[in-house]
């Protein structure tokens, strides 16, 4: 009778690796904002970048394939007033960028693919409804033009950047908004909050369907984020302020599924989700080393694989999707570290010894298409990603213009459009400012 000691896993032996020095991005100046935010986003066109700037806020945007040093005069995405708090890709348009700020502003970007000559200053569309500073925002995993974002006034906007306006607003949480996770299908999502409750929302009923308080004993800023299978995986700090991992099961918080210390750190834990291979990536902020776990059906749930360490504490990080990794190097994931003055690239790679194609190492992943319009997702459509095959690489589409049009007007081209609720509305006839009113 044999016993396996060993949990057999394709991912046990992933390993990370920085890039050699040739292909960082260097002289980049990161944002020093005390803010819990990731500062850096990427998709398999552009790295992005929140940067230290003089009067405003401001991020770098540089096409991937741009590495070495970064002259100084590199034009920057300026446009906010304040300080930028956070950005996010749309993962349906590889050239659209949404910022948010302390200036209680948000704002989408349409990205050119030719390298910028001049700063770029005018949005496509500035989104104004929040009465505090904006930290947060996040696109919906499957629908177009759907965005959220989340302020220091403890309120949650879903907006419809195609429109410029607001589709619905959330406002049950009674202190600051640590973080935000849709699900697969963006049908719910779940927050992290200064309270120290984890909640499930659901935005179309405009209700929170779940709550646990205190998922994680401990009062310093809790992480949470959905996994493929529903389940959400949460980041925190234990009484003792010991870090802690945990995952829970949303139709039943009584008790965790697992629940993991970890270290006596105190960096935020930040997650980075893969959902293809159930993986989970913790960053912690001022830490030098990346730890990695597999989320699996089989106790303990929740099973450690290794850890990719350097020297350098990092600033903040990037997470490529996948669609952008390189399938001939058996490549799972990419992630971009930020130190004070530069960024580098880690690869994880799973060691094969055959060139092939791995098909066990790339099922389909989530592709650039939306499975639905934002008219669809309002009326109560749940759809799952749209998938493509990793196969032969992946070819990032043509860039598509993102056009701005107010109901019931024709727009020729795109001009930077403010939110409805930035409109003066004693320049409005009186039918107009009534069917505003009572349009929501």
């Amino acid at each position: 009778m044999s016993r396996s000691i060993v949990r057999q896993s394709k991912f046990r032996h992933v390993f990370g690796q920085a890039v050699k020095a040739d292909q960082c991005y260097d002289d980049i100046r990161v944002s020093k904002v005390t803010w819990d935010s990731s500062f850096c986003a990427v998709n398999p066109k552009f790295l992005a970048v929140i940067v230290e700037s003089s009067g405003g806020g401001a991020f770098l945007v540089l096409p991937v394939h741009k590495t070495g040093r970064v002259d100084k005069n590199y034009p920057l995405v300026v446009g906010h007033s304040g300080p930028v708090l956070d950005i996010d890709w749309c993962p349906h348009d590889d050239n659209i960028l949404a910022s948010c700020s302390e200036d209680c502003t948000a704002m989408v970007w349409q990205i050119p693919d030719h390298t910028l000559t001049r700063p770029l200053s005018d949005p496509v569309v500035v989104l104004e409804g929040h009465s505090k500073r904006v930290g947060i925002v996040s696109w919906h995993p499957t629908a177009r033009n759907i965005l959220l974002t989340a302020g220091s006034d403890n309120l949650i906007i879903i907006w419809n950047v195609g429109t410029g306006e607001p589709l619905l607003s959330m406002d049950d949480h009674p202190d600051l908004i640590y973080s935000i996770s849709w699900n697969r299908n963006g049908s719910l999502f779940c927050t992290t909050c200064k309270d120290r409750r984890l909640r499930v929302c659901d935005p179309r009923k405009r209700e929170v369907v779940a709550e646990r308080l205190a998922p994680h004993e401990g009062i310093r800023p809790m992480r949470a984020i959905f996994t493929r299978d529903g389940n959400i995986f949460t980041t925190g700090f234990t009484r003792m302020s010991q870090r802690e991992l945990g995952l829970w099961d949303p139709t039943n918080f009584e008790e965790p599924i697992a629940l993991l210390e970890l270290d006596t750190s105190n960096g935020v834990l930040l997650p980075y989700y893969d959902a293809d291979a159930n993986m989970v990536y913790l960053c912690g902020k001022g830490d030098s080393s990346i730890r990695y776990f597999e989320v699996t059906d089989e106790p303990p749930y929740v099973h450690y694989l290794s850890t990719f360490s350097s020297k350098e504490p990092q600033r903040g990080m990037g997470f490529m999707p996948k669609r952008g990794v390189d399938v001939t190097k058996c490549e799972i994931a990419r992630l971009f570290k930020l130190h004070d003055k530069k960024c580098e690239p880690i690869t994880m790679t799973v060691p094969r010894k055959s060139d092939l194609f791995q098909d066990d190492l790339y099922p389909d992943t989530a592709g650039p298409e939306p499975a639905m319009e934002p008219e669809e997702w309002l009326d109560g459509r749940d759809e799952d990603p749209i998938l493509v095959s990793m196969r032969e690489g992946y070819i990032p589409p043509k860039s598509r213009e993102l056009k701005v049009v107010k109901k019931n007007v024709l727009d020729s081209r795109p001009t930077t459009r403010r939110s409805m609720s930035a409109l003066d509305t004693n320049s409005l006839p009186c039918s107009g400012l009534h069917k505003l009113l009572f349009s929501f």
